[in-house]
């Protein structure tokens, strides 16, 4: 039994991760001509920076699969977009916070841009120069720095909008992408030139400060990706006995967990982080919050025949919705490909037209038709339905859409794909978490919320394949929820993984909590 069990993990599972590993790096078919509004991955956690334990963090990262050496423009923002981030306090699946942030870029020189002296003495001519740096950056100066990106941040609470300011400057400023060593010097000095960029903000009505950063990061996601997407060319079933034992006492042919499994150990993303009090956050509900992000443009841009710097193009009318993220997976490995352009438009409160997607999702019933008939004939079984059987799927219901009674459920429940957290559940220290979160007895971790050290491929290929059927550790007890019986999801059990570990380790423990990103040189 264990043998048939198991086997059926493996090819269960080969079409699953498929769909899942790519997180929300060009998710949707429309958002992939966009990448500078796609949204890559969002956070939400209570902070565990030592002395921070009555803040939240929360960090939308964008632009994905970010190669360090991506000049000579590397990854400036779309200074037309609106980058939101938004907390529901009330249940309602609507906004009561919106944080948005707006770019803007500027050459040197009054907007003429560096220029120099070119040709001998009585043909000389000024030009422009064709680079965005012309000597090396540091904490001490940007002078040499020919391009310059600063944001404004707005804080909209519905009824009312107040422009944010950081404290001691005039302006909120973007740092330089890590071109390079010969620019920054290594990436303990570049670290201290971004570091510069880190501003306390006050909110109104709060009486303790925010922290602000944007800038380019490490991607912290990761994934096996090019060998899943190779018809998945590893066997996902855990091959040790524990995750990282090295004794080969899991399943024969199973992958190990290896960072070199990590095909975006190399990549870099652009991070707008915020961490914020808890006590101005919260509301009058019940701790718990809901967020998301978003990235909008306004519904008209006509491009200009004779472009230039200050004007590439013309825009105008309503801002339109392009990206929307929040729950990690969700619109790779849930939402139908007919649909996903519109989820990525559409809002938390009016999720109900997905929801046959959650309560009868299409995936479980597709690997089914795929490897029924195979797994059949290899064990020479008659096993009906590969799937779990449970409908409506009410343990996907509250994975997604309503959060846990007693977790991370708002006193209100408006069914709505939002990322929940219960801020009333203390932060774990680094040290101590479990990158499996809730299901690892780390209740401050996925799906309370998402910190960088969460698995969330692991956890997500589990949680759909019925993990939830089965007992899971709550506050120290071996628990099933109620949702599903064991019998309803015969692999929920396995060990799924793609063999590419992250865990809090592997970050920083402080604010923004994100690895300084790679330098772009040497290679």
């Amino acid at each position: 039994m264990k043998r048939t069990t198991t086997f059926l993990a493996v090819t269960a599972a080969l079409s699953l991760i498929g769909s899942a590993q790519a997180s929300s790096h060009r998710e949707a078919p429309n958002i992939t001509r966009m990448p500078t509004l796609d949204a890559t991955d969002f956070y939400l956690f209570n902070s565990y920076e030592a002395g921070r334990d009555d803040y939240v963090t929360l960090i939308a990262n964008y632009i994905p699969l970010q190669d360090a050496y991506g000049g000579p423009n590397y990854f400036a923002m779309d200074p037309q977009a609106v980058y939101s981030i938004h907390i529901d306090n009330d249940g309602d699946a609507m906004p009561d916070m919106s944080f948005n942030f707006r770019f803007s870029n500027s050459l040197a020189n009054e907007g003429a841009g560096v220029q120099l002296p070119i040709g001998p003495d009585g043909n000389q001519k000024m030009v422009a120069v064709p680079l965005k740096n012309v000597g090396g950056i540091s904490a001490e100066s940007s002078a040499a720095l020919n391009f310059i990106e600063n944001y404004t941040l707005e804080l909209d609470s519905g009824t009312s909008s107040t422009m944010l300011m950081p404290s001691g400057a005039s302006s909120f400023t973007k740092p330089y992408d890590y071109v390079g060593n010969k620019t920054f010097g290594d990436a303990t000095a570049y670290q201290a030139y971004a570091d510069q960029y880190l501003y306390n903000v006050a909110l109104p009505g709060c009486d303790a400060m925010a922290r602000v950063f944007v800038g380019q990061r490490k991607d912290p996601f990761v994934v096996n990706l090019g060998e899943t997407f190779d018809l998945v060319n590893y066997v996902p079933v855990e091959g040790d006995s524990a995750p990282g034992a090295g004794d080969g006492g899991g399943f024969p042919g199973g992958i190990t967990q290896s960072t070199g499994n990590d095909d975006l150990a190399d990549k870099n993303v652009t991070a707008l982080a915020i961490e914020v009090p808890k006590a101005c956050i919260t509301g009058s509900g019940n701790g718990v919050i809901g967020a998301w992000t978003t990235a909008s443009l306004p519904q008209a841009r006509i491009l200009n025949p004779n472009a230039n710097f200050a004007r590439p193009e013309m825009n105008g009318g309503a801002l339109v919705q392009v990206s929307r993220l929040s729950n990690p997976l969700v619109n790779e490995l849930v939402i139908g490909l007919a649909d996903k352009d519109k989820f990525n438009s559409s809002k938390p409160a009016d999720d109900g037209q997905f929801a046959d997607y959650v309560t009868h999702p299409s995936l479980p019933a597709l690997l089914n038709i795929l490897f029924k008939d195979a797994v059949n004939a290899t064990l020479g079984t008659s096993i009906d339905d590969l799937a779990p059987a449970n409908f409506p799927r009410t343990d996907l219901v509250a994975a997604f859409l309503t959060g846990v009674a007693g977790v991370n459920q708002l006193a209100t429940v408006t069914p709505s794909e939002m990322l929940r957290l219960n801020t009333a559940i203390p932060a774990t220290p680094a040290a101590m978490q479990s990158a499996f979160g809730v299901a690892g007895n780390d209740l401050a971790g996925f799906p309370n919320g998402r910190r960088p050290g969460d698995d969330v491929v692991d956890i997500a290929l589990r949680v759909v394949m019925g993990a939830l059927c089965h007992d899971i550790p709550v506050a120290g007890e071996q628990t099933n929820l109620g949702f599903c019986a064991p019998e309803d999801a015969p692999v929920g059990n396995v060990p799924f993984t793609d063999g590419a570990p992250v865990n809090a380790s592997m970050l920083n423990a402080s604010f923004p909590y994100l690895l300084t990103p790679l330098a772009g040189s040497p290679n």
